[in-house]
Parts: structure tokens; C-alpha cells; sequence
């Protein structure tokens, strides 16, 4: 496995996502390594990137891959980028394990 895109913090986790809008579907992909090093989490939303309708949708299939409410995930970092940052709120042993059991670590 390339890496963890996760790492835990304070209240939930945070994790590095590679975001391809208008992907056909919306599904993870697993976990790539950047040309600098870091691992991320692929993913692919059908919402075109229009408007904030990507990030909203790689919000939601984040929040439901986890089983956390959708209120919980946010983006905070890489808005209008393909590499972007999302804040997870949660008990982070939890979270992990969820993403674990995704096998994304």
C-alpha cells in the first residue's frame, strides 16, 4: 500500500483527496503517491466541477463510505484544485478503522 492520505487531529481525521469531477460515477478509487510523495485518497464524483457541485458531492460520498453525517465532512483546503483537503469531525479511532476497513491504508 502506497501510504496513509489520512492523518488524525483533534475531534476527526483529515484527508487528502485527488478529486476527478465528471468522473462517469461517484466511487472511491483507492489511494495513489503524488510526484512529491504524498499518498491521497482517488476519488471521482459525476458533478461537474460548476458552482461548488464537485466538492458538495465528494462531500456526501465521503460522508456515506464513512458512515458519518454529511455536516461532518468539509472541504477546507483546494476548493477550486483536483488535490484537496477535507476535514472529517468524529471520533478518530473510529474514522481510522473506517478507513482502514476500506482498505485505504
Amino acid at each position: 500500500m502506497p501510504g496513509r492520505p489520512f492523518e488524525t487531529a483533534a475531534g476527526g481525521l483529515r484527508l487528502r483527496v485527488r478529486l476527478t469531477p465528471r468522473g462517469g460515477r461517484d466511487a472511491i478509487d483507492g489511494v495513489v503517491v503524488l510526484d512529491d510523495g504524498r499518498a491521497v485518497m482517488k476519488a471521482r464524483v459525476k458533478a461537474a466541477p460548476e458552482r461548488g457541485a464537485a466538492n458538495a458531492a465528494l462531500e456526501a460520498l465521503v460522508a456515506r463510505a464513512l458512515d458519518v453525517p454529511r455536516s461532518a465532512v468539509s472541504v477546507v483546503k483546494g476548493g477550486t484544485s483536483r488535490i484537496k483537503l477535507l476535514t472529517i469531525d468524529g471520533d478518530p479511532a473510529r474514522l481510522a478503522k473506517r478507513i482502514k476497513a476500506l482498505g485505504l491504508e
